[in-house]
């Protein structure tokens, strides 16, 4: 439902810069603005909850793991019907956990997904092995090692990687206990061996010292790091086997709710067999190679353009799977561009029709000119780190190639549902919804809607110290293809 009051307030003020610089980004600004506000509106059906991994925590088998940066299943769900998707094929280029994969799949979708780090794809692959070939017997071994605690009784272990950002994670004797499990889940035939480990992962976090926080591990006071000037206290950390006994019988019972391989199994949670594939790599890497026209819907959710570093994040897991100090820097800088480490990427080496993603990017007035006061705040060295101007760059040309090929794959007059945040850097509030959505109006899609959250989201307690409190908007577009766009593309190579 829209409002006057939030389609009239939707600029924040500008600090900061040269005044001609900072004139120019609020014209542009400005211009964007008054095009797109017949389109933007504060949907209350949207809550903070829904968009988020929140709502995911009540129910089976989505709240196995904590992905934090994910959106729920009611969400998917609820795009689902309002674009009245019932039949075909998903596709979720950034697919993290796999909400968008097992929620489609529960209504008999074929889903497919694009996923870079190795977590997000071992834990799809587990629970589809879990919920879909998994056998009463693997069901009733998987109990029985719970109440054993068999992993407790082998007498080897295999050493657990480290990365420098990981050492000193564990109290001693639960880096013992895990590194005894993973031996132990070498034993296993595989299926049972993928459950034990997807249990795993999603308890690493609760026995360490750290906490997942945004940009980086939180570290608990009695890891003996040092982190800033302030003493961090996570609470209880929990005993291993407590806690990884506790996590698999959680698992193994949300299966067996409703009964394992029978005609009961009808939840809406239960994907049917083999309609869900996952690709793994970066999405820059996959996309061009899937077929034009192929897919009937794409909901997802990039990662935001905020400085999150994923491999920071989740490098627990990472390390865990095996990733070493080279092969994390890689997934650092095959990430869509979201931190200041990220390099430029070479573009139209990885697909030469990205010539014209690439011109709709450069050609956009408000882009330009929000990099331009950037680049001048870098240059006098008023910027408080020189590599956010190349992230910011960086983002939207590789969205841009992003958006050209989700409008390639997409049949003609398929929706894409994207959910995403605006951020703001130096005081300038970057409008990443209208930008995104009108390179998307040049490269295949009309802009249906931008649905905008009740409430928005605060600004960094930094940004909020120098230049005020100001709401930023978080919000989820619609866009559908134009049907004769394919006729207008230049044909890609892999297609």
């Amino acid at each position: 439902m829209r409002t006057e009051t939030a389609v009239a307030s939707l600029s924040a003020p500008l600090a900061g810069g040269t005044l001609p610089d900072l004139v120019a980004v609020s014209d542009a600004v400005e211009e964007l603005e008054a095009r797109y506000r017949p389109l933007m509106s504060i949907d209350t059906s949207l809550t903070r909850q829904l968009v988020s991994f929140q709502a995911n925590k009540e129910r089976e088998r989505y709240r196995w793991f904590k992905y934090k940066e994910g959106f729920s299943a009611d969400l998917v769900e609820h795009f689902l019907d309002r674009c009245n998707v019932s039949s075909g094929k998903i596709l979720d280029p950034f697919a993290g956990s796999g909400t968008t994969l097992f929620a489609a799949s529960g209504r008999n979708l074929i889903a497919e997904g694009i996923e870079l780090l190795p977590i997000g794809v071992r834990l799809i692959e587990a629970r589809r092995l879990l919920e879909q070939e998994a056998t009463d017997e693997d069901i009733s071994a998987l109990k029985r090692f719970c109440k054993d605690r068999s992993w407790r009784l082998v007498t080897s272990a295999k050493t657990l990687s480290e990365f420098r950002i990981t050492n000193g994670a564990y109290p001693v004797e639960t880096r013992h206990s895990i590194e005894q499990c993973l031996f132990w889940i070498e034993t296993l035939p595989p299926l049972q061996g993928q459950v034990a480990l997807f249990a795993l992962l999603a308890v690493l976090e609760s026995v360490s010292f750290t906490r997942k926080d945004g940009q980086y591990l939180r570290w608990d006071y009695r890891s003996g790091r040092k982190q800033g000037i302030s003493t961090f206290d996570k609470g209880t950390i929990t005993p291993f086997d407590e806690t990884f006994s506790t996590k698999l019988l959680d698992i193994i019972d949300d299966v067996s709710a409703v009964g394992h391989k029978t005609d009961l199994f009808k939840s809406s949670d239960m994907p049917a067999r083999h309609n869900i594939a996952i690709h793994s790599g970066s999405c820059l890497d996959v996309l061009p190679s899937l077929r034009s026209s192929d897919y009937d819907f794409i909901i997802t959710s990039p990662p935001y353009c905020n400085r999150y570093d994923y491999t920071r994040t989740y490098a627990l897991e990472l390390a865990l799977l095996g990733v070493n100090e080279i092969g994390l820097l890689r997934l650092r800088q095959e990430m869509l561009s979201c931190t200041v480490e990220n390099r430029a990427k070479d573009l139209l080496k990885i697909n030469p029709s990205w010539r014209l993603a690439l011109d709709v990017a450069e050609r956009n007035a408000t882009l330009s000119a929000i990099l331009h006061y950037l680049e001048g705040l870098k240059l006098s060295g008023e910027l408080n780190n020189i590599g956010i101007p190349r992230m910011i760059r960086g983002y939207f040309y590789e969205m841009a190639c992003v958006i050209q090929e989700c409008a390639r794959v997409l049949k003609p007059g398929a929706s894409l549902v994207m959910v995403n945040d605006n951020v703001r850097y130096a005081g300038v509030a970057i409008p990443v919804d209208l930008i995104l959505s009108d390179m998307a109006s040049q490269l295949g899609f009309t802009i249906e809607a931008i649905l905008i959250l009740p409430g928005g989201k605060g600004n960094s307690s930094q940004q909020m110290g120098e230049h005020g409190r100001h709401v930023l908007r978080k919000c989820v577009y619609i866009w559908r293809k134009v049907p004769e766009w394919q006729l207008r593309v230049p044909k890609n190579f892999a297609s």
